[in-house]
């Protein structure tokens, strides 16, 4: 399977999740965006990577690029190769220079030993299919599968109030929420819209 470059283009916090953050990663050759629901621990732990801040004690992907380095391993790069109901799938391809190794990791926790290492950040088409956003010029449009057809379908459970709205009213929920950059919400109407897809 062909691997997608991923970049991160933005982190902003929930507004209707306490605690819960918004990491907004983009195609690097394209117009597609892939909002992940993080929390505030990793949230902070990329933030603090990006702004080249140095925390007063190794936070613990610190500890984990400190422990890889002694050791001369390095992690090559992250693949997000799975969703599953919503939940993303990712892992770490590392190397001691004579073996590759796979280690699975939760997304948020991959992305942040990825700032860290310096290393890139991929995904596969059906994942984008699936979850992402498509960016038109300077408006957001609901990704319909634009590509090839999903390989793998998501069942997310009904959204709240969501449930009760038209596709219509739900694909201009989007673009509204999208506009004021409320990638939480959006990631959550994005879910119903594929939840109605494949039921």
């Amino acid at each position: 399977m062909k691997k997608i470059k991923l970049d991160i283009v933005g982190l902003s916090y929930s507004q209707t999740q306490s605690g819960a953050y918004a990491l907004v990663l983009g195609e690097i050759s394209g117009r597609r965006r892939l909002p992940i629901i993080i929390g505030s621990f990793e949230a902070q732990a990329i933030a603090i990577e990006i702004e080249k801040m140095t925390p007063s004690r190794p936070l613990t992907h610190d500890l984990f690029k400190s422990f890889a380095k002694a050791y001369h391993i390095t992690v090559q790069e992250i693949i997000i190769y799975n969703l599953v109901d919503g939940i993303f799938y990712s892992k770490l391809i590392c190397s001691d220079g004579k073996k590759v190794v796979e280690i699975d990791a939760r997304t948020s926790d991959a992305i942040a030993v990825a700032v860290r290492f310096d290393c890139p950040i991929y995904t596969y088409e059906f994942i984008l299919s699936t979850a992402g956003i498509v960016i038109e010029g300077n408006d957001f449009v609901y990704l319909e599968n634009i590509n090839e057809p999903p390989e793998e379908k998501t069942t997310a459970g009904p959204t709240g109030s969501y449930n009760s709205l038209s596709v219509e009213e739900l694909k201009t929920r989007l673009q509204e929420a999208l506009s004021e950059e409320s990638y939480e919400k959006a990631a959550k109407i994005r879910d119903e819209l594929n939840r109605r897809k494949s039921s």
